[in-house]
């Protein structure tokens, strides 16, 4: 807790009673647990840096650089050990879409109505494209192309190199969603409640699914399905090539946040604060975890953890089998941007304007052996 305030900074679990003292040397915090295990945690947070807004977009990692966007209007550039800021880019608005990095080019959107591509290494402008709408929509790239969706109803293709129109898809609705591409097909979801695989090279329609609500979330393809959120409150899992649904799950309201896909386990947040974690192929649900607040971020599951943060401030983390927390942290703000975890890191955004970097390795879902 901090000393100052009393708020709390992180916890974590254990499966007994904690009637020892904690002890602190080198760094590190020691306990024991009526369990029968002592654990060692070391700190968590490595560090955090400040921007001028409210931070929702996802951050990416490259060649030792985190980059994200800012409501403050900045694409900001950070070393992933320190958090030193390299460089910034500023766009013409607040920037909620996430940067998506591919052979040395930063693609990111701006509520400016414009597509960037930056130069990764020092963030100067290579070129830009500008719709006739704010960009929400995290852009994709695959075979040359970046795809991005536009809140002036459709969802664009430009060439990597030069910001080339190649073509363009009008929906019936804002395209929040980010579009994610497989075999050939690029998907996306659009607020007139539909879900449109598009052939990736043309932009012609090869199907459509459309659900009860607006679709926020955004498509997740793995093994030839797709996964798809709604905010009639039902998770899609839908047959790639043909759009048939293969099954459907019902939580207890929108669904916004946008599956993660692991070891056959399907996992997405919902407004109705759970965290849940359902069969892959069948939809049963193995388990749920109810959080504080709404859960829009994104999980991200890496070796047998679940990363996910939501409006209660908090970032959390699950065993991916159990759905047990084994640690949380609580930021100043809500938590909508989506963690990222890479180089032993684990990187979140927050509303109160940072940028978090912590220590995956002392989130592990391993116990200390017993003494």
């Amino acid at each position: 807790m901090v000393a100052s305030t009393g708020g709390m900074l992180w916890s974590h679990s254990t499966r007994g009673a904690i009637l020892s003292s904690p002890a602190v040397a080198n760094g590190m915090v020691f306990v024991g647990s009526q369990d029968g295990n002592v654990y060692a945690f070391t700190s968590d947070l490595l560090w955090s840096y400040t921007t001028g807004g409210d931070i929702q977009s996802t951050p990416e990692v490259a060649d030792g650089i985190v980059y994200v966007g800012s409501h403050d209007h900045c694409v900001y550039a950070l070393n992933v050990t320190t958090g030193e800021e390299l460089w910034n880019y500023v766009t013409g608005n607040s920037i909620y879409s996430s940067p998506t990095i591919v052979d040395e080019i930063v693609f990111i959107g701006s509520m400016d109505h414009t597509l960037y591509a930056l130069a990764a290494s020092t963030g100067g402008m290579l070129w830009s494209h500008s719709t006739r709408g704010a960009i929400l929509s995290s852009p994709a790239v695959a075979n040359g192309m970046v795809f991005v969706g536009s809140q002036d109803h459709s969802l664009y293709a430009f060439d990597v190199n030069t910001g080339e129109q190649f073509w363009s898809f009008t929906t019936g609705g804002r395209v929040d969603s980010s579009p994610a591409v497989a075999e050939n097909a690029v998907f996306v979801g659009s607020q007139d409640h539909t879900l449109y695989a598009l052939n990736m090279f043309d932009g012609v329609e090869l199907w459509s699914f459309e659900t009860g609500d607006a679709i926020q979330s955004s498509p997740r393809v793995v093994n030839g399905v797709v996964y798809i959120g709604s905010r009639d409150h039902t998770l899609y899992a839908l047959d790639a090539n043909t759009g048939k649904v293969l099954w459907s799950y019902k939580a207890g309201d929108i669904i916004d946040s946008t599956p993660a896909v692991a070891d056959g386990i399907v996992y997405v947040g919902s407004h109705d604060h759970r965290l849940y974690a359902l069969d892959a192929g069948i939809g049963e649900e193995y388990w749920s975890y109810t959080t504080g607040g709404i859960v829009d971020s994104s999980p991200a599951v890496v070796d047998g953890i679940v990363y996910v943060g939501t409006q209660d401030h908090s970032l959390y983390t699950l065993s991916a089998q159990a759905g047990k927390k084994l640690w949380s942290f609580a930021t100043g703000g809500s938590i909508i941007s989506s963690p990222k975890v890479a180089n032993g890191l684990v990187f979140v955004g927050s509303s109160d304007h940072s940028l978090y970097a912590f220590n995956q390795m002392s989130i592990s879902p391993d116990e200390q052996a017993k003494g």
